[in-house]
This record gives C-alpha cells, structure tokens and sequence, in this order.
C-alpha cells in the first residue's frame, strides 16, 4: 500500500500564551504544497523501517530516525492497536520533503503511515477506521499531522490539530531555500518566549489575519505575499542569523512574500507566477544563499492513495 504526502508552509504562524499543558496556543494558516514523501507499506514478521531520498532530490536523510521512535513508525503501532493486530508491517519512506526544515515531513510520513497500515491491514470482519478515527490518532501524533491527512489550505487553532479548511482560489507559486542542518522546535518556540520576556511584552492571543484570508479568498498572489507572517521568525533568525541573508537575497531578486517556514530553517519565497518562479528559483540558486533550491506549487490535497 503507497501513499503520497506533501509539504507545509504556514501562511500565518501566530503564537500565543504558553498553556497549562506547556504547549502554546497557535493559529496556524496551513498551506500543502507539491513536494511529496511517499510510504509504502507492506506485510513483514516485524516492525520495519527504511528511508531513502526520492531520486529528484538532495534531501538529508542522515538525521532521519529509522526505530521505533520514527513517528511513521508509531503511527503504525497506534493503527495495530486501534485494530487489535500486530503491527507486523515494513515501512518505506522515500523523502522529497526536506528534513527537520519546518516542512512538516516527519508529521507528513506519519499521516501516510496511518493511511497505509488502515488499508493494509483492512478486514471486513471488523470495523473499519473512520476518518474522524485517523485525524484523532493524528492529533495525539502531533499538531501537523492532522493537516497532513487533510491538505489544501486550512487554519489550525488549540496547538494547531483543530482544523477548518479555506477558501482558497487559483495556485500559488512558491520557491524554497532549503538550510544546512535542521533547527530544534522546541528550541525555537522557547528562544521566541525569551525574545518576549526580554523585551517586556506579554504574548498576545493569537487571531486569524482578515488580510490573508482575502488574499486567499480572492487569489491575489501580491495580497497573500504582503500578508504572510511568522511570529517564530525573530527566534529563528537569532538562532541562525545567516537565514536574514537568504530572506533577503529572496526579496531582491523579486519574491512577492518572504518567510521563515515553521520553526525553519527552510525560507519560502512566493512568486507571482510559474515562470517568476522559475527565474527565481534560478537566480537563488546562483546567489548561493541556501543548500537546495526547489520549487512548489499549491494548494494540494493530503494524503493519498497511489
């Protein structure tokens, strides 16, 4: 059983006030786009795991996880569970997303894991798992994985697992500058409450931009790239100050909308058309700003079936 999963970018990444969990509460535009891991799934007499990069890219699969704590590999022990089997499956994840690059690509191979071990270990003579079924095991995953299963466009609330699809029209155009090792989440998130902290200000509750909903709505590239926001950005640039370099090389040669991507490193840049994108996928590539240079376009859907 293969299925398909593509990439994030957060449109909006507001953080609000840590919670009494320790998680903050977020409002997280989420955007899929075409760049895609697949995970196969096939009958083992154990629990396997096998990662390689998709021929087309370049990505780092050395600091991908191939044991039990991979979360592809927990998604399949939580499928077993909820079907009361053994999770007797071998995983192959063959990587195009890039790794720890605030894409999403852990979360994204564990929704593909939840797709492919419920069909392959389908059976009539039990229940089947409903969809409502797979976005909560999801959740309990991580806060990406939800969107993963979903795709297209949606807004995360809570720590991002709630979600409500978008109006969005038309496609957008998007080239990513990829970074040499990856940045820690947690890291981040706690390096944007210090920033906080030592500036006095306390964390507002975070509200979906009206802005970049319309921009959405209407598919004005120029609109959504004024728009995009990123309230883990300062954190990620005081981490590794050499991304200000790639967001700004990315402005200069003609992007619409510049961003940091999650919790980083990777920066998305958007382009008011395919051939713009193309033109800057090229002249970043020649700036030698990054360590990969790919481009995308989106919305797409989520999880599927090949």
């Amino acid at each position: 059983m293969r299925v398909r999963v593509p990439a994030k970018v957060n449109l909006q990444l507001g953080v609000g006030p840590i919670r009494e969990d320790g998680y903050h509460d977020l409002v997280n535009v989420f955007h899929a786009v075409s760049l895609f891991d697949e995970v196969t799934a096939e009958s083992a007499d154990g629990l396997e795991l096998a990662v390689e990069a998709a021929p087309y890219s370049r990505v780092a699969i050395g600091r991908v996880p191939t044991d039990a704590g991979n979360l592809a590999a927990r998604a399949a022990v939580m499928v077993a569970a909820r079907l009361g089997v053994e999770p007797l499956v071998r995983l192959r994840i063959r990587k195009a997303i890039p790794v720890a690059g605030g894409m999403a690509g852990g979360s994204a191979d564990a929704a593909a894991a939840l797709v492919a071990c419920t069909r392959l270990w389908d059976d009539r003579e039990r229940p089947a798992l409903a969809r409502g079924d797979l976005l909560e095991m999801a959740a309990d995953l991580g806060s990406d994985v939800p969107f993963a299963l979903l795709g297209g466009t949606a807004i995360g609330v809570g720590r991002g697992e709630r979600l409500t699809p978008a109006l969005t029209r038309g496609t957008f155009h998007w080239v990513f500058a990829t970074a040499d090792g990856g940045l820690s989440t947690p890291r981040v998130y706690a390096e944007c409450d210090r920033l906080r902290e030592a500036a006095g200000e306390s964390a507002p509750r975070p509200t979906v931009a009206e802005d970049l909903m319309t921009a959405l709505a209407t598919g004005d590239a120029k609109a959504l790239g004024a728009a995009l926001a990123n309230d883990l950005q300062p954190a990620a640039l005081r981490l590794r100050p050499s991304l200000a370099r790639t967001l700004n090389a990315g402005r200069d040669l003609g992007a619409i909308g510049a961003l940091v991507s999650g919790s980083g490193p990777t920066c998305a840049f958007l382009a008011e058309s395919d051939e713009d994108a193309a033109d800057l996928a090229v002249a970043l590539d020649g700036a030698g700003v990054a360590e990969q240079i790919v481009r995308a376009q989106g919305p797409v859907p989520g999880a599927a079936v090949l």
